[in-house]
């Protein structure tokens, strides 16, 4: 059977939820390991609303959709089923695991997958949400350069907004970093501040101001408003995970305090047995070239547990139902001496001593010896066999 031949079912190899770029680098992984899978993909991208991925090796610049268009082909040239529908529950089954559809179908793997990435909690100000992706920006390495030697704004949202507004200095020396009511500077954030000539200003933002869907600025409590050319944002992240709680994998307050996320083992693995994750719901931080490596190392685990679940399942079927030790123990049971070619006979023979001479020529014939008794034996010998 050939990758592309395979029909389309309701049981595969493996389910992936979540058709990203880690889920479909684990699908070309998986197809290209001849595995049955099956992608399941809303279509809403975390990135859909920027403009190009950026520290995508060969793929700089490219457009969310285009990127995914173009994962979307291969997958399905490796034999995968893409279906673009939501999962709504994910149960245990008799074989693996059983995931609810949002049309109410079902499907079926030996193996899960979930790679449904993140959700971007954004402060609630007016105007900002039609900015995220353009005017509006969260990861230096992601579009730093794009907004480089700019007039940059850091919106405070926690702890990490002075972290934040130190990164994107790299790329601006005009940053001016928003307290929002919400951060608190530290006496060494003070210090680290002024050294890199960072502004700091108190108060709330009110709004984030645009002039033809182009950011120009913010406005804060009391009127104020300053010119911005971009605005980074610290997001509050959380893993699309909530359809996981049954099986009994709950996200959890991510070390940093940026959200919340699954624990991943290596190469995806969790406590689940049999289910694995890969990309933002386990790893907040990663970027979308470093989500579909961790796709990929996923796929090639989940291919590697069912291939030693197959393993178990051969060597079971050559040895059938009996053990090596658990045959010898009936042998020795039914057969006795038999088993090896002896009569019962001959075994009463040398424990009661007969007086045929059995005993006396075994002992004798074995080391040679000549006369009638060696001769009896031998005889013995040949009529026990």
């Amino acid at each position: 059977m050939t990758p592309t031949s395979r029909a389309s079912r309701d049981r595969y190899d493996v389910v992936v939820i979540g058709g990203g770029a880690a889920g479909l680098s684990a699908a070309v992984t998986l197809g290209r390991a001849l595995r049955s899978v099956v992608v399941l993909d809303d279509g809403r991208p975390r990135n859909a609303p920027a403009h190009g991925v950026h520290g995508f090796l060969t793929r700089e610049g490219m457009s969310p959709h285009a990127l995914l268009d173009v994962g979307r082909a291969e997958a399905r040239s490796f034999g995968a089923t893409l279906m673009d529908t939501s999962a709504v529950t994910a149960t245990r089954s008799s074989e693996g695991f059983t995931v609810g559809l949002a049309d109410g179908g079902t499907v079926t793997g030996r193996r899960l997958l979930v790679a449904t990435g993140l959700a971007d909690g954004l402060p609630p100000i007016p105007g900002l949400r039609e900015q995220w992706g353009a005017g509006v920006v969260h990861c230096p390495y992601c579009h730093g350069y794009e907004i480089r030697g700019r007039r940059i704004g850091v919106l405070g949202t926690g702890p990490l907004s002075v972290h934040q507004a130190l990164l994107f200095r790299q790329w601006s020396d005009d940053i001016t970093l928003f307290l929002h009511d919400t951060v608190a500077p530290t006496e060494e954030d003070w210090d680290r501040l002024a050294a890199r000539s960072i502004r700091v200003v108190y108060g709330r933002v009110a709004s984030v101001d645009a002039a033809d869907g182009v950011l120009t600025g913010v406005t804060l409590q009391g009127g104020h408003r300053m010119d911005l050319q971009a605005l980074a944002v610290g997001t509050r992240m959380e893993a699309r995970s909530a359809l996981l709680e049954p099986l009994g994998l709950t996200a959890r307050e991510h070390p940093s305090g940026m959200g919340h996320a699954l624990d991943g083992g290596p190469m995806g693995s969790t406590e689940v047995p049999g289910l694995y994750v890969a990309g933002n719901v386990t790893n907040l931080a990663a970027q979308v070239v470093v989500a579909a490596a961790e796709g990929t190392m996923a796929g090639a685990a989940i291919n590697a547990d069912l291939v030693q679940e197959e393993t178990a399942w051969a060597v079971e079927g050559v040895r059938g139902p009996f053990s090596a030790a658990l045959e010898a123990e009936v042998s020795d049971r039914v057969l006795g001496v038999r088993r090896h070619g002896l009569a019962d006979g001959l075994a009463d023979g040398l424990a009661d001593g007969p007086a045929d001479g059995v005993h006396h020529g075994v002992q004798g014939g074995m080391v040679g010896d000549a006369g009638p008794a060696g001769t009896k034996a031998r005889e013995g010998v040949r009529r026990a066999g």
